[in-house]
Parts: structure tokens; sequence; C-alpha cells
């Protein structure tokens, strides 16, 4: 699904981010340090040898905090769309998640509990390949609210006698 169309910012971002996730640029940063640490002396470890570090390691990281989030960025929606699919193509997988970074945080909390509550079932479960799928859990649900809906009214109508 490569296209050739990527924009020239692309392309150096995706060789970037490869590169200074690199054991060369690991390497190359060392040698940096070591020839800055080295010519100290040579500069009497003035503030400008000082500030020519500071400086360069400041620039440096602002500019990848930007790339970094440009490649967590493609990166995260790659693994949503892949999720997605996932979800789309099992049968049992409640279609409803499909999407679900859009919700706000305490909406993702919310959920979050609920599978925790579902994990919890499972746990339960003998069998490990028993599936709780929120369609599932909601017609528990459903079913235990009615049954207690119809135990309270069978209640009520015997304090009525």
């Amino acid at each position: 699904m490569a296209t050739s169309d990527s924009s020239i910012f692309e392309r150096f971002s995706n060789w970037a981010t490869k590169f200074t996730g690199s054991s060369y640029a690991f390497l190359g940063a060392v040698a940096i340090v070591v020839i800055w640490a080295v010519s100290g002396p040579v500069f009497n470890y003035s503030e400008t040898w000082q500030l020519v570090i500071n400086t360069g390691t400041t620039i440096i990281t602002f500019l990848m905090v930007f790339l970094i989030q440009k490649s967590q960025n493609k990166d995260s929606k790659a693994i949503q769309i892949k999720l997605n699919e996932l979800i789309a193509a099992n049968e049992k997988a409640s279609n409803r998640i499909v999407d679900i970074e859009d919700l706000t945080e305490k909406e993702l909390d919310q959920l979050h509990c609920y599978y925790e509550k579902l994990a919890d079932f499972a746990e339960e479960d003998e069998d490990i390949h028993a599936s709780h799928s929120i369609d599932a859990a909601k017609r528990n649900q459903d079913y235990k609210h009615e049954f207690f809906k119809r135990k309270h009214e069978e209640w009520l109508s015997k304090q009525k006698k």
C-alpha cells in the first residue's frame, strides 16, 4: 500500500525516525559529546565552549520532539486501523468499540472499568476460551434488570395483600 506521492517531509521524517533510533545515531551522539569534552582544555572550559553543547542539544531536542510526535501519531493511527480491522472481522467482537479513541477520558475510564469487570468474569470461567463481549454483557444486564424488576413487582403485589 506504499504510495510514491509521499511528501518530501514525509520521506525525510521516515528516514530521520529510523536513523535517530539506530545505533549509528547513538554512537554519533556519543562521539560528539566525547569530542566536545576532550576539546574543553583547548577552549579553557569557557562559557562559549559550554554554550555550544547546551545550544546544540537544546535545538536537537526541540526538533526531535516534533519528529517523535509525528512518528507516534502515524504509528498510533496504523495500530488503530489494524485493531479496527480485527474488530470488524471478528463476528463476536462488538463494532461499538471501533473509533473509541474519540471518546473523552472519562468515557474511556468507564469502558476500562467495564472491561476490568469482564476480565474478572473471565477469570471465574473454567473454560479459558469463553468470551464476554459487550453485547453478551448487555444481554446479561437486560436479563438481570427484567428478572429483578419482575421479582420487585411480585414483592410489591405481596405487600398489597
